[in-house]
């Protein structure tokens, strides 16, 4: 039976000095600790059957890709579709402590609907693109392993829709930690198995 693999990696830590939600713009790249995630990251999966490596677009995400890539002597792919979820607040700092936009209550008509969510990119399309992208990933390792290089909502978009779940959450109780690795198991097409860890932290 054919046993296949995807596994949805997040990206390392980024360099992000102001903290602002930086989204889609481009120019943010891995922070030191980010650019040692990816290494250790690629060093536990250097023993795996990886045929595959497909990264979002974004800086952040190909630098954690490429190390992976380097490793197994491939050539890195890029997917738009694994890209990070569109956002109105992109460039600004999303709380509501001082220097927060959403203080201003100019801004709080896009929290008007947080199913949908009304701030950035509807859950179901982010979810939608993702399943496309997984299963692209499958059908390009099968039979073995792929090393999809995403961001957070989107993977956790595309698992809660995999395991049944309602899309809307809390985006405080997500499981998708940076350098985080969530696998899905197939065989024969069919998902048996979801397996979240963090390869990146020390001990693990």
């Amino acid at each position: 039976m054919s046993r296949t693999v995807v596994h949805l990696l997040r990206h390392g830590e980024v360099h992000n000095p102001d903290g602002v939600l930086y989204g889609r713009l481009p120019g943010f790249r891995l922070s030191e600790l980010g650019v040692r995630q990816a290494g250790r990251v690629a060093a536990h999966l250097g023993e795996h059957d990886v045929v595959h490596v497909v990264a979002s677009p974004m800086l952040r995400a190909r630098q954690t890709a490429t190390p992976i890539a380097t490793t197994h002597g491939l050539d890195l792919v890029i997917d738009e579709e694994l890209i990070e979820a569109v956002n109105v607040f992109e460039g600004a700092r999303v709380s509501f402590a001082d220097g927060g936009v959403l203080r201003d209550p100019r801004n709080w008509f896009a929290l008007r609907n947080p199913l949908r969510p009304s701030w950035g990119e509807p859950y179901r399309e982010i979810a939608a693109r993702m399943l496309a992208a997984v299963h692209r990933a499958r059908e390009g390792a099968d039979g073995h392993e792929a090393v999809c290089v995403s961001h957070q909502l989107p993977i956790c978009a595309v698992i809660r829709q995999l395991t049944g779940q309602r899309l809307w959450h809390d985006p405080r109780r997500r499981r998708c930690s940076v350098a985080s690795l969530t696998s899905l198991v197939f065989v024969e097409g069919a998902l048996v198995d979801v397996v979240y860890s963090q390869p990146a932290v020390a001990g693990a």
